[in-house]
């Protein structure tokens, strides 16, 4: 008995320790998932001629940067990523703390072997909103979806595009184009938004929580979207009702 109790005692400082340093792997990874998601986008947007169109970023009601999706086929296609989500503040201007998101499943082009693309999503309308607040949807399905466009957009291709509720892009081996990702599925990631904020949090809750702090890496991505669309120009309802 008295063996039991010491290697019981022994085994808890490891477990402790153990569970502390697994901790402190997740929130390094987080950490660089969001420096990596915000890299995408700057980089995306420096170059006018060949980025996300600015009137079409103005107008969105919130944005998905999904860093480094990976991407496996042969004849049949599979991708699997995580990323982040932000929308429009509803009580001032700016942007939300960022929740997790994971997209499955699906397929944009057939290509053997494997690669890794950077994706990104602007959800147009708030039928697309009101998707995202689900803890999964289908791409295509409940929410229709089309590649956007790249560079200074015509007006007519604009307004054409705007019908669509979710718009989106792809960046591999520095080419950056609209993609379709019909077929895929987009769910919330709650563990993910736990070890995010300390507490277990539905994306929903985190969109429409003005006040939420978002962590350093949050920070920075926050900052950048407010710099490259600092005020709404659309009118509609408030994200997430």
């Amino acid at each position: 008995m008295k063996l039991c109790a010491l290697l019981m005692a022994l085994s808890i400082p490891a477990a402790f320790g153990a569970d502390k340093h697994e901790q402190g792997v997740e929130a390094g990874k987080h950490t660089q998932r969001l420096e990596d998601a915000t890299a995408v986008l700057d980089e995306v947007m420096r170059t006018p001629d060949r980025a996300i169109p600015q009137n079409l970023l103005d107008r969105a009601h919130c944005i998905v940067i999904i860093p480094s999706l990976v991407k496996g086929a042969f004849v049949l296609g599979a991708q699997y990523g995580k990323g982040y989500l932000s929308c429009r503040n509803t009580t001032k201007e700016g942007w939300s703390a960022p929740a997790t998101v994971r997209i499955e499943g699906g397929s944009f082009g057939f290509q053997a072997g494997g690669m890794a693309t950077d994706v990104i999503m602007l959800v147009m309308n708030t039928r697309g909103v009101d998707g995202l607040m689900a803890s999964k949807f289908t791409l295509g399905g409940a929410a229709e979806a089309a590649a956007g466009p790249v560079g200074r957009a015509t007006t007519a291709q604009t307004d054409a595009l705007m019908r669509a509720q979710i718009l989106s892009w792809s960046r591999s081996r520095g080419v950056f184009a609209g993609v379709s990702l019909k077929g895929a599925t987009l769910r919330q990631d709650i563990d993910s938004n736990q070890r995010l904020y300390g507490k277990r949090l539905t994306t929903r809750q985190i969109v429409r929580d003005p006040n939420l702090q978002p962590t350093p890496g949050g920070a920075q991505l926050i900052a950048l979207l407010s710099r490259l669309s600092p005020k709404e120009i659309r009118q509609g309802a408030p994200v997430g009702e």
